[in-house]
C-alpha cells in the first residue's frame, strides 16, 4: 500500500471521526426528542422564519441575539441549525457558542432536510 493512500486513510478516519463528533441528522435528533432526551434545539434562523415553522422544543435564536447565549444550556448539548445545506450560519453561530464554552452540534441539511424528512414541524 503506498504512503500516500494510507495517509488518505489516516484523514478521512479524522474526519469522519470529527464529523461524527459535531453533526448530527434531522432523523437521530427526532428520535432524541421522542426519546425526551436532554437537549437544546437552537433555531439560528430569522424570527419571521421560526415563526412560520421550526423543530419541536427549538428555541429561537437569530443571529442579532447570538450575543446573549439565551436558550443556550451548559448542561447539555446544543443542537444549532439554520436554513439548508448550503447556509453557514449554523455553522458561525456553533464556533461563537463553542468559544464561549458551549457544547455544539451542527445539525446536518438545516430545516430543509427537516422538512425533507417528513418530519413534525410547529407553528
Amino acid at each position: 500500500m503506498s504512503k500516500a493512500i494510507k495517509t488518505n486513510a489516516a484523514k478521512a478516519k479524522r474526519f469522519f471521526a470529527d464529523k461524527m463528533a459535531f453533526t448530527t441528522g434531522p432523523v437521530e435528533i427526532s428520535h432524541q426528542i421522542e426519546k425526551g432526551e436532554d437537549v437544546a434545539i437552537i433555531d439560528v434562523r430569522e424570527s419571521k422564519d421560526f415563526k412560520k415553522g421550526h423543530v419541536p422544543g427549538a428555541i429561537s435564536l437569530p443571529q442579532e441575539k447570538w450575543n446573549s447565549c439565551a436558550g443556550l444550556r451548559r448542561d447539555a448539548m446544543n443542537i444549532i441549525y439554520c436554513y439548508a445545506q448550503n447556509c453557514h450560519m449554523g455553522a458561525h453561530a456553533a464556533m461563537q457558542f463553542a468559544a464561549k464554552g458551549y457544547s455544539v452540534m451542527e445539525m446536518d441539511g438545516g430545516f430543509e432536510s427537516w422538512k425533507e424528512n417528513g418530519l413534525k414541524i410547529l407553528k
